[in-house]
């Protein structure tokens, strides 16, 4: 199956592309994590869509094909509305609220859509965040993400170096192909993340509201009603067992699951068991 390309308005008119995988059902969009693109979800939608569903998947401003801002405004309260409007032209869209699926600043922004704007989804699975994070795990995240911001890199190897020593635990692809999704070539020849450098500089980057933003989703998880599964990476940097006892005791309709052998990067981690559990809870939703 291969996916059609769509065309979304983020909260300041700003373009959004989107993936379509269209299995003719209920519609799930699914948000990327800070510095990846729609395309880390490609072989979640694949499955999603072989279920029946609609999957949608996301760049996220400043990500991927989507618009980098003029205004730079890369808060949470801005990706969060960003989601708002995305959830309500899928619902115009396909005559139904979606569904969400939301890593790291994808799951973010979901729920602080969800907590601003009113229901807006059938059910949201978070991929390995809460409101409560890791300053350490955040840390080093960030750190990964705005390193060589200007210089790059000379090749995909040097690419692939990076991300194996950030990420150990994970087997090194026999074909670096996959890496040019997120990546951009510039003329100088040299490789670059695909999204802009805003997002770590300015009043408005990403970490201007971080912490505001958090407290107030854990403020307001008690009043949310929606759906909710935590899924986990047992090795998680940034979401402790405890984090996660915390989300499911506060938010009235919510429950998590362990995945072993995973980090924070849960999908790429373990694809097989995060799909296995995500389309039980959609499923389910589904069939209600």
């Amino acid at each position: 199956m291969k996916p059609n390309t769509l065309e979304l308005a983020g909260a300041e008119g700003n373009l959004l592309v989107a993936d379509l995988w269209d299995g003719r059902g209920h519609p799930v969009v699914l948000l990327h994590g800070g510095g990846q693109t729609r395309h880390a979800w490609d072989e979640t939608a694949r499955r999603i869509a072989s279920e029946g569903m609609r999957a949608i998947t996301v760049d996220l401003r400043g990500h991927g094909q989507s618009d980098w801002v003029a205004s730079g405004n890369y808060g949470f309260g801005d990706f969060g509305a960003d989601a708002a409007a995305i959830f309500r032209q899928v619902a115009e869209m396909f005559h139904a609220a979606p569904s969400a699926v939301g890593a790291s600043l994808g799951g973010l922004s979901a729920l602080t859509a969800e907590a601003r704007h009113g229901r807006l989804l059938e059910a949201l699975v978070l991929v390995d965040v809460t409101p409560r994070l890791d300053p350490g795990g955040v840390a080093r995240v960030q750190g990964f993400m705005s390193a060589r911001l200007a210089e790059g890199f000379a090749s995909l190897e040097e690419v692939a170096d990076a991300i194996a020593a950030y990420l150990p635990h994970r087997k090194r692809p026999s074909s670096l192909d996959g890496l040019r999704k997120n990546l951009r070539l510039g003329e100088d020849g040299r490789y670059r993340w695909h999204w802009d450098p805003a997002l770590f500089a300015g009043d408005a980057s990403l970490e201007s509201d971080g912490a505001a933003v958090r407290d107030e989703l854990l403020a307001a998880l008690p009043g949310m009603h929606v759906p909710m599964l935590l899924v986990r990476g047992m090795q998680s940097e940034l979401v402790h067992e405890e984090y996660a006892r915390e989300f499911v005791e506060l938010a009235p309709q919510a429950s998590y699951v362990d995945v072993g052998g995973a980090g924070h990067m849960v999908a790429g981690d373990r694809n097989d068991v995060f799909c296995a559990a995500i389309l039980e809870f959609l499923t389910d939703r589904e069939a209600a």
